[in-house]
């Protein structure tokens, strides 16, 4: 019993590893799976049976679920599961067997932690805690034996998903369940109960989930105070996520620094593109480099020289907002025009 307890401890812990702000999901969701079942060897010493091993098959499950934002889900989870006897050595002389089967309904409340590793790949990490209908049944001897039991169940589960689109997942699961010792009685009145572990690999989607909110509206960039009609030598632009296309608000902001350069008779424009935590730091040099790129050609097209215009990225090397790493900070989505 503390081995099984060990291990439930062990699920739980993983599924409460650090958060981190990446994760858009949010809303409700139903997931369906299905795939291959595992039984470990087990026995009825009571019956005779000394040990009973099961073929792999199959089983299948639904979810219907709630992703908070944060990385956390929540969820209830039905399953269905079937695996033949393959075998039955006897302890005594009890007579061939004919068949025999083992399916099992569970009823599971699941705590899942979803980590990404990548722009749609995540890892989930989780645990779960229900109910174990266990049905064994088998032909021996020419006598029917069959008994079933409601037991407590926990299980640990380890996933891998990809984002689809904003409404659908597909994932690749792995579970480990522990059933309490299902007790069992069969026709001549003996009563044993049995080890139950099982492993299950599923393939299957979840569908669901609340449109993601777009990003709150950039700043305005504040006029000149009237008394002192200066001229900004720095404009910043912002950009949407994931994206180095320029927006109408950034448009009217390069046409203000296009205008200053003209009136100042500006000889040099230095254009730095930045990004916030979210990807891969090569991915994100080369989006703030597309970043400085397209205010440069923004600003050419608006009548600036394209020879006194220099661009470069810092990619998330130089945060506006300091946050951890993963982060979609609307504020670090930027690029800086300077006048010189």
């Amino acid at each position: 019993m503390y081995k099984k307890l060990l291990l439930l401890g062990t699920a739980l812990s993983l599924s409460c590893a650090a958060a981190a702000n990446a994760n858009e999901r949010h809303g409700w969701y139903v997931g369906l799976e299905g795939g291959w079942v595992h039984v470990n060897d087990t026995d009825l010493l009571a019956w005779s049976y000394s040990e009973i091993q099961f073929e792999n098959r199959w089983g299948v499950l639904g979810t219907v679920g709630h992703a908070f934002n944060g990385n956390w889900r929540m969820e209830l989870e039905v399953g269905y599961r079937n695996n033949d006897v393959h075998q039955i050595t006897f302890s005594a002389p009890v007579g061939p067997l004919a068949e025999g089967d083992l399916t099992e309904w569970t009823g599971m409340l699941n705590a899942l932690y979803n980590q990404p590793v990548g722009k749609r790949w995540s890892i989930d990490f989780g645990a779960g805690i229900g109910v174990d209908a266990a049905r064994f049944s088998d032909i021996t001897g020419g006598i029917r034996n069959e008994d079933s039991d409601a037991v407590l169940a926990a299980q640990g589960i380890l996933g891998l998903s990809y984002r689809v689109g904003p409404h659908w997942d597909v994932m690749l699961n792995y579970r480990y369940l522990w059933a309490d010792e299902p007790q069992l009685t069969n026709f001549g009145g003996e009563t044993d109960t049995m080890d139950m572990t099982k492993h299950t690999v599923t393939l299957g989607f979840r569908w669901g989930y609340e449109d993601v909110a777009a990003p709150p509206p950039p700043p305005p960039v504040a006029p000149p105070p009237p008394a002192a009609p200066v001229r900004a030598k720095q404009f910043i632009i912002f950009f949407g996520f994931d994206k180095c296309d320029i927006t109408a608000e950034a448009d009217r902001v390069l046409g203000e620094a296009a205008e200053t350069a003209k009136a100042e008779g500006t000889a040099k424009i230095q254009i730095v593109g930045h990004t916030d935590t979210s990807g891969s730091p090569a991915y994100n040099q080369r989006l703030s480099e597309c970043r400085s790129g397209a205010a440069k050609s923004n600003l050419v097209g608006k009548g600036i020289p394209d020879a006194g215009i220099t661009t470069s990225g810092k990619g998330e090397g130089d945060l506006m907002v300091k946050t951890d790493d993963g982060v979609k900070e609307p504020q670090n989505r930027r690029a800086t025009i300077d006048l010189q």
